[in-house]
This record gives structure tokens, sequence and C-alpha cells, in this order.
């Protein structure tokens, strides 16, 4: 399907062009197939609550917030957690990477970080007589961005190239990230005054947003009780493996999204255009047909129905719209299309 006259065509196929020209079946480079036999979408539902459950060890009362991480990781993609300080944001990137005995590297964004700081930089070495690549801790494949609008742009921007095409270029010399590769980033938004937004180029590159909040009283009551001999999150053992995740991944992007599914997306996306003063990119729509294909394979389903899409739009495609006030709320935008744009 092709909007009309807002954005080139939605293709029934999710891959995208490689630096080869080559396309790839899940939008990644060539050689990152995952190896072993297929997964059914009943194994990656089964792995999906394993994992949730592993992180649910340290994050209490919070199972839609796990989920919505997990259902990020298997569309691979990448999720922006805006809270107030204290509620567990850095705990569930790393009960996540520990579950899945996947690396873990974290960043804290702060006025003063450089770009280099995060992708790494070449070092001269004197008993070589030779410039040393040293990785940043962008290298690993589950990398915590704290904090992330504490840092001007110009160092937000350094994870633009590894968002989207999972490289890093430093002096003209491109390197592979690790795969899998997921950036979950932390935003403070309670002192706007000490913090710089994030280019709307970042925040498309995020597919998900979502806020975890505060516990309830039982909820804080057993954190406590949980915490006070020392963090639970140093005891997660691992769950699953870096190959599980893989294999996962390639199921997800298998299950069957027919063209009246992708065309309900498009028309999703659409509104959102019409309506607002920026409204969801082409990668947006992607984002959101790649949720709802990991929200069907948490459900243990090998195809994708309109509810699993309605499930995912608000988290994928909110923080993406712009209201014509120049607001960043796009929530009611996103609710008015999933109540006026039909499924047919």
């Amino acid at each position: 399907m092709t909007d009309p006259g807002e954005s080139g065509p939605l293709g029934a196929g999710l891959g995208e062009r490689n630096g080869d020209g080559e396309v790839d079946g899940d939008g990644e480079k060539n050689g990152t197939a995952a190896e072993g036999p297929a997964m059914a979408p009943a194994a990656v539902a089964e792995l999906a609550d394993r994992v949730a459950d592993n992180v649910e060890e340290v994050i209490v009362g919070k199972r839609e917030a796990v989920e919505h991480v997990v259902v990020t990781l298997l569309a691979r993609g990448h999720l922006l957690v805006e809270d107030v300080p204290g509620v567990g944001k850095t705990t569930l990137a790393k009960a996540v990477a520990r579950s899945i005995d996947g690396s873990f590297k974290r960043v804290q964004f702060t006025p003063d970080l450089l770009p280099s700081d995060v992708t790494g930089v070449n070092v001269f070495d004197q008993s070589t007589d030779e410039f040393e690549f040293q990785p940043g801790p962008v290298f690993a494949n589950v990398v915590l961005g704290d904090e992330i609008n504490r840092a001007p742009p110009k160092t937000q921007s350094a994870l633009l190239e590894a968002m989207e095409e999972r490289q890093v270029t430093t002096d003209g010399e491109t390197r592979e990230l690790p795969d899998p590769f997921c950036v979950i980033a932390t935003q403070n938004d309670v002192e706007p005054g000490q913090t710089y937004d994030l280019p709307v180029a970042e925040v498309d590159r995020f597919t998900k947003k979502i806020r975890l909040g505060y516990p309830d009283t039982d909820e804080e009551a057993e954190i406590i009780g949980r915490m006070a001999a020392g963090h639970p999150v140093e005891a997660v053992e691992p769950v699953a493996t870096i190959e599980d995740v893989r294999r996962a991944r390639a199921a997800v992007g298998a299950i069957e999204a027919t063209e009246e599914l992708r065309e309900y997306v498009a028309r999703l996306a659409v509104h959102t255009r019409r309506h607002a003063h920026l409204g969801v990119s082409p990668r947006g729509s992607l984002a959101l047909l790649r949720a709802a294909q990991a929200r069907a394979a948490l459900d243990g389903r090998g195809y994708v129905i309109p509810d699993d899409v309605q499930a995912e739009a608000p988290t994928v495609f909110a923080h993406r719209i712009r209201s014509e006030s120049g607001g960043a709320d796009g929530a009611e935008i996103v609710a008015d299309a999933l109540e006026r744009v039909p499924v047919e």
C-alpha cells in the first residue's frame, strides 16, 4: 500500500537494503542470521516467559513493563524509559542482560561526555608505532544509556549510527556491533532545566517509550525486604543464551502479517501525520509491525492480529508525535487513531 502523497510504500517484506545493495529478511546485515533449527512461536513464548519471570525476581510488580522490554528485544529494537530517579530503570536493564547471558555496558551521560566516550577512539600505541582502536561501551549486547538527556545533542548523536545500522564508524573504518544489540536509555523528566531535548532523529530510533512508575505499598515493602541484605540483581542467573535470542528474533521476523494488517498499520501512521505537526515516520510503522509480531509470538501465535497492533501502538507511536502546539505528548493522537481508523 502507498500512503496517499504522505509517504513511500510500506512493502510486504521487512527487509531493508544493506550497504551492498542486497536485501536481507530482517532488516539487518547479512551474516547475522540465527543458527540452528527454527524456533516455533510456542517456543518463543516460553523463552519470553522465562526471561520475564527471571527479571521479575528483581523488578517487583512491573510485569507489563518487563514484557515491553522483552517485546523490544525480540523486535530488534531499542527502549526509552522516562521516569523519576530510583524506580529501577538501571536494575531493569542489568537484569535483562544477565537473563540472556549477554554482555552489558553502562554509559552515564553527562554534559561533558564526548561522542568518542560512547563509540570508542583510536589510541596511538608507541610500542607498535600504530593506532589501536579502543572500543567504547556501545560494543555490548545490552547498552544502558543512563540519563541520556543530560548530555548535549552532539554526544547523543553518537548513538544514531549504532542504533540504526548496528555499526560504528571511526576515522573512516566501520566496525559491526554485537548481535543482538539493544540500547535501553533512561531519561530524567523532573529536572528540565538541567537536561537537553533528545533529537527527533534519535527519538525515532527508539522502538518503544515506557514508564515504570512508583510501586504500590505492598510492592515497595517487598522491594525493601529483597534489597535489605544486598542488591538482588547480582544474583540473577541466565535463563537463556544469546543464540536463543537470535533464534527467537528470527522466528518473530517470520510471523505472518497479512497485507490487510500491514495496510492497517499504514493507515494508523497516516492518521497521525494528518492530525499532528509531526506524525509517525515509516520507520515507526515498521517498528509497530515488528512489535506486533513479537506480541503475537508472546501469545504463541504464528500470525499477527489487529489486537497485537492495538496493544503495541501506544508505546511505539506516541513518543514519535509532536502536536500542533509543539508538545511532545502524542498519546491522545494515538488513542484517536485507534478509535477512528477502521480495521478492514
